[in-house]
């Protein structure tokens, strides 16, 4: 990397000289996204800094879209902790030998995972994100920087933040970075309200944007986030990002690999069918080779943690209700899901306005790409979608189907008929059952909706039940 030598007065969180780390099985990292902590504290660690040298050897400006709890958080504290160069934490790592530890970087992290975003206090909570990083640079050296900590009552949130990154420029004589986190989860939190999601874009898009401008001063950038909006949207303005969403070399940057699971989980699943577990688990593709498919990290922790049970982990932490009302509403033709392609184009046109469903399913990982292929007549790229494994197979459909019926006793019983039929062989009963299936959906939602005027509906309906119960 070339750059200056740091200033001396540069100081970052306590300095992390040695560490100790306990023999024996380490402890599961659920919850944990901080890899101070992770290291510390004696957490199994996934060794993924090949990529944070990777990147920072390769550009400067990122965006990576992947689902909630796919280890976004913790590679943004990894790159965090590099750029500040605590080398204690890389010990036995990748990174401990690929990276110049005579240099540092402040680091502006501002992050908007975790709690729900009113729109009513979303400028304020924007304005406390940004001065809790003033803060930070304000007091940390000795004395207080008051320069810095004027900053705290600008009003404007565009030119506090480009203030921020001069005035940090000027304290230290060195370049910064910028990591953000979940940039667009206070528009997601709004989804439902168009009004409020138009207000939550806008305002972070005043905000970014500041980014592009500030270029002479900003050594690295990253932004990560479940969607991608384009055209009005965010990247109107910062259209200098490179999107590794689906990029080859960076497919497995999140998530767990087969290998990496055979590797460092094999004193963790002794006993444990690893083709069921795959079948269950894996089955992201962010373009990668077959062997890059990976799994959620939080199934594969909680799965352990919970007695090596198969539930529906990943999905139970989730709330697609908003999903689930598109597809109503779209009157969506649900045996379309496998196997439908896509554009480039129609992934570029995702916004606020123009929600595709399909791009929602893939970048909230309810979907994940089969393979992509160039089609020579139609001169595009096209990506063929799937669902990625059979929690999320059978989870969305229940749910939708859950989202059909107000009895979960009557549609509970209906499963069960269906399945002793199945297994019994008497074909003859499914008439009934499927008829016994239809009735049962509510007759309010009939009035309310088109959507059973269309012989389609009818074939989503037993399609769904057939997924719901893990049957193809």
């Amino acid at each position: 990397m070339q750059c200056r030598t740091v200033d001396s007065n540069f100081k970052r969180s306590p300095k992390i000289t040695a560490l100790e780390i306990k023999p024996g099985l380490k402890k599961l990292p659920i919850g944990i996204a901080t890899l101070r902590d992770i290291i510390s504290e004696g957490y199994l660690y996934i060794d993924k800094t090949r990529f944070v040298a990777n990147l920072v050897n390769s550009g400067r400006y990122y965006f990576m879209s992947r689902p909630r709890r796919f280890g976004k958080t913790l590679l943004l504290d990894t790159l965090k902790q590099a750029f500040w160069g605590n080398q204690a934490l890389f010990q036995g790592l990748y990174l401990e030998h690929n990276w110049d530890w005579g240099v540092t970087y402040p680091v502006i992290h501002l992050s908007f995972a975790g709690e729900v975003h009113d729109v009513k206090l979303l400028h304020k909570r924007m304005h406390q994100i940004l001065n809790k990083v003033i803060n930070y640079y304000g007091v940390m050296s000795n004395g207080t920087d008051e320069a810095l900590l004027q900053l705290l009552n600008e009003d404007l949130l565009s030119t506090k933040l480009s203030s921020l990154i001069e005035a940090l420029y000027a304290k230290f004589q060195q370049k910064i970075v910028i990591l953000v986190d979940e940039y667009d989860k206070p528009i997601l939190d709004n989804i439902e309200h168009i009004d409020n999601a138009h207000y939550a874009r806008d305002l972070l898009k005043s905000l970014y944007s500041v980014i592009k401008d500030c270029d002479q001063y900003l050594k690295f950038v990253f932004l990560t986030g479940v969607t991608k909006f384009a055209k009005a949207g965010i990247f109107s303005s910062l259209n200098n990002l490179n999107d590794i969403s689906f990029d080859k070399q960076y497919a497995d940057i999140c998530g767990y690999t087969q290998n990496e699971l055979e590797d460092s989980f094999k004193d963790y699943l002794i006993g444990v069918n690893l083709d069921l577990l795959k079948k269950w688990y894996n089955g992201y593709n962010f373009l990668g080779r077959a062997e890059q498919k990976v799994y959620n990290p939080f199934d594969i922790l909680l799965f352990i943690d919970k007695g090596k049970q198969y539930k529906n982990y990943w999905f139970e932490t989730g709330n697609p209700s908003f999903l689930i009302k598109l597809l109503q509403k779209n009157c969506y033709f649900l045996p379309w899901v496998e196997g439908l392609q896509i554009t480039d184009g129609y992934l570029a046109s995702f916004d606020i306005d123009n929600l595709s469903i399909e791009v929602l399913l893939l970048q909230a990982g309810y979907l994940t790409m089969r393979n992509a292929e160039l089609d020579d007549m139609l001169g595009v790229m096209l990506y063929t979608l799937e669902y990625p494994n059979f929690e999320i197979r059978q989870s969305l459909n229940d749910k939708v189907l859950t989202a059909l019926f107000n009895n979960d006793n009557q549609l509970l019983n209906n499963k069960f008929q269906l399945r002793d039929a199945l297994r019994d062989n008497k074909l003859d009963q499914l008439q009934l059952i499927f008829s016994s299936f239809l009735a049962s959906i509510p007759h309010v939602w009939y009035r309310n909706n088109q959507i059973q005027r269309y012989e389609g509906f009818y074939c989503s309906v037993i399609y769904t039940l057939f997924n719901a119960m893990g049957l193809t």
